[in-house]
């Protein structure tokens, strides 16, 4: 049932394999038929626009006012590629080891690869946009390092690099809706999947302003909604980040992959109290530049500044000196974890620990100014003060934001951070071609499963996202839609169209007229607490069994004393929430039994039952080396299909980053 439809031939041949051999469409045909992409962040922008110039006719649909309000937009510190400007050993090859190693050897080699060659075309297609990479002194790009590897490959534009690369996209996406090639539905959300003889043929829509039912048919359907951080409640991820989307495509028959691997964001501003609704985070660029500590004295209370140097325990330097403070995502907030577990966090809550720039403040660019300058044996003073100016212009929004939302000046004292849930591995199960198993339904970016295994390397999803958009979509869509030019859309009163509207409707209808006693807020936040205690940053079987039980009785709960204010045929929030918290709820059990079944500890997947003797994480590739593959079979009930990863260049080693 998994055919994964890997080209033929060796590795770094594969997608020129398949580039060859794949099926075209000729002009003239691709204006004939009609393509749907459903959300516009990077992955869906770049999607649209690239079909859109193709000569497709597009229809791209988001839930905000513009395709600029896209998550993307969050990303801060910067976009890989695999473009060896440093000159320091980087190469395709080692980008595509260090994401299957980062990934704890849980991806599919072929699309890793594929991704880590695509990589350096991402750049020149973004600095053609004009978007404004960091340069050096010589007008060169710059590249800052990132966790998980030991060169610089990671090109940024300061804090922002998220939002530069996605008005690059949204450009490129307006010129076509001004050609006429792309239609923009703005403030609709997809809320169901219309299959047709087995393939997608159109999806159902909600008008948010009107609350209007709306069907739109299509030969292709592509979604690039994103992932599912929100179903902890607490994270970094945009308040109206949702699931929605795929979970109705789940519902329809596409398979789930791996829902369990979610990512913990190592350096995020720590929870201070119950009234937060969401996480900021601060970029893991600064881990480059930045050390990470905790007092070496259990309950130390004093202030930062106060704590000299020989009673600081520099972590993650002590244990992984390979790497140092350049770990991977999930083994530094597991190390973070254990520190305050320990005793040894800091703040008022014990739930946090210092991310401390003076050092290289004063040694990396403070001496690099001042010899710059000419400034003979210049004082500390002044080192200080030419390596603030200096970062400033990397990370100075960074550290403005720090200081808006805590009150404190990070370039005089250590920022605190502590780890939140951030991104999903998971997503719809893709074969190479990035289609799921029902025909015609691609699932493009963090919304799939595929690249990045049990964890993500940092600066990759802006880099997958673009892959997928502007490189591979291109390629394989026509591959199906050649054998398609001969049907037009379907007419959107056919019957599935129809029933598909009607089951929509009766679900709204539903959570309307549950007329409870409370609100939406109340059980996401209350989701949210299982999920992150017992399906968070470590997992064992007693909790995931309990998690399972407890989701299922508070989803009772829900459908039995939900109020849901206003009406249906109208602007609404409360109501759109409502279907996406009813959707993590289904989401949240299949996470915690996709956890209970992978009996292994890998990535940002941690079984305290599976662990070695330093407390890392411990595979079990005799047994787990898989995709696991959920198929909906009814209401809690799914059925696991394996598709078996084979490493014939990567071959599964323990990690060790000392």
């Amino acid at each position: 049932m998994l055919d994964s439809k890997i080209p033929s031939g060796s590795l770094e041949q594969k997608w020129a394999e398949y580039k060859g051999h794949a099926k075209l469409v000729n002009p003239a045909n691709k204006r004939k038929l009609e393509v749907i992409v459903v959300g516009t962040g990077l992955a869906g922008a770049s999607a649209a626009a690239s079909l859109g110039e193709l000569g497709y006719q597009v229809k791209a649909y988001c839930f905000q006012d513009s395709p600029r309000r896209a998550h993307s937009i969050a990303a801060q510190g910067g976009i890989n590629a695999a473009k060896n400007y440093q000159n320091d050993g980087d190469s395709v090859f080692r980008l595509f080891y260090d994401t299957i190693k980062g990934g704890d050897y849980r991806a599919r080699e072929s699309n890793v690869h594929r991704l880590a060659e695509v990589s350096v075309n991402i750049i020149d297609q973004c600095v053609a946009q004009g978007v404004p990479f960091a340069r050096d002194y010589g007008g060169m790009l710059n590249n800052r390092s990132f966790g998980g590897t030991q060169v610089k490959r990671t090109f940024y534009a300061a804090g922002q690099t998220g939002q530069q690369l996605l008005i690059g996209a949204y450009q490129a996406l307006e010129r076509q809706v001004a050609l006429g090639n792309v239609k923009m539905y703005t403030r609709h959300e997809m809320l169901d999947l219309v299959i047709v003889d087995g393939k997608a043929k159109g999806i159902i829509c909600r008008n948010l302003i009107t609350g209007e039912l709306e069907k739109h048919a299509g030969h292709a359907v592509l979604l690039c909604t994103g992932g599912y951080g929100n179903v902890f409640y607490l994270s970094t991820n945009a308040m109206g980040s949702n699931a929605t989307a795929a979970w109705k495509a789940h519902k329809k028959g596409a398979f789930f992959g791996n829902p369990c691997f979610t990512q913990i964001h190592p350096t995020c501003i720590p929870v201070s109290g119950d009234h937060q609704s969401k996480l900021t985070l601060m970029s893991e660029s600064l881990r480059n530049d930045g050390r990470i500590w905790v007092p070496k004295q259990k309950g130390d209370k004093r202030k930062a500044n106060d704590i000299p140097e020989e009673e600081r325990d520099y972590y993650l330097e002590r244990r992984y000196p390979a790497f140092g403070n350049l770990v991977p995502r999930d083994v530094a907030s597991r190390a973070a974890k254990e520190r305050c577990d320990a005793g040894y966090g800091v703040g008022t809550t014990g739930q946090a620990v210092y991310l401390d720039f003076k050092y290289n403040l004063i040694n990396k660019y403070g001496r690099a100014e001042a010899n710059k300058q000419g400034i003979d044996h210049p004082d500390t003073e002044t080192l200080i003060r030419l390596g603030k100016e200096v970062v400033k212009e990397e990370y100075g929004n960074l550290f403005d934001m720090y200081e808006k939302i805590t009150g404190e000046n990070p370039y005089e004292v250590p920022m605190r951070i502590y780890p939140a849930v951030h991104y999903t591995m998971g997503g719809l199960w893709v074969d190479y071609e990035l289609m799921t198993n029902v025909k015609g339904l691609y699932c493009l970016g963090e919304a799939n499963f595929s690249d990045h295994g049990a964890n993500r390397l940092g600066a990759s999803a802006l880099m997958q996202g673009l892959a997928d958009g502007y490189f591979v979509i291109p390629y394989t869509i026509g591959n199906y839609l050649a054998d398609d030019i001969a049907t037009k859309p379907l007419p959107t009163d056919h019957p599935a169209f129809v029933e598909t509207e009607k089951a929509v409707a009766d679900r709204i209808h539903t959570l309307m007229n549950i007329k409870g006693t409370q609100t939406v807020e109340s059980f996401h936040k209350r989701l949210g607490k299982i999920m992150w205690e017992k399906c968070g940053m470590a997992r064992n079987e007693q909790g995931l069994k309990e998690a399972i039980t407890e989701i299922r009785q508070l989803k009772k709960e829900f459908w039995s004393d939900l109020k849901i204010p206003g009406a249906i045929n109208e602007m609404n929030p409360e109501l759109d929430k409502a279907g996406r918290v009813a959707d993590f709820f289904e989401l949240g059990e299949l996470m915690c039994i996709d956890a209970l079944n992978r009996r292994e500890s890998c990535g940002g997947h941690f079984r305290e039952e599976s662990q070695t003797e330093e407390g890392e994480a411990k595979r079990d590739d005799a047994n787990f080396a898989y995709v696991a593959a959920w198929e909906f079979k009814g209401e809690g009930n799914w059925e696991l299909h394996k598709e078996e990863l084979n490493f014939e260049i990567a071959k599964p080693t323990q990690r060790s980053y000392k």
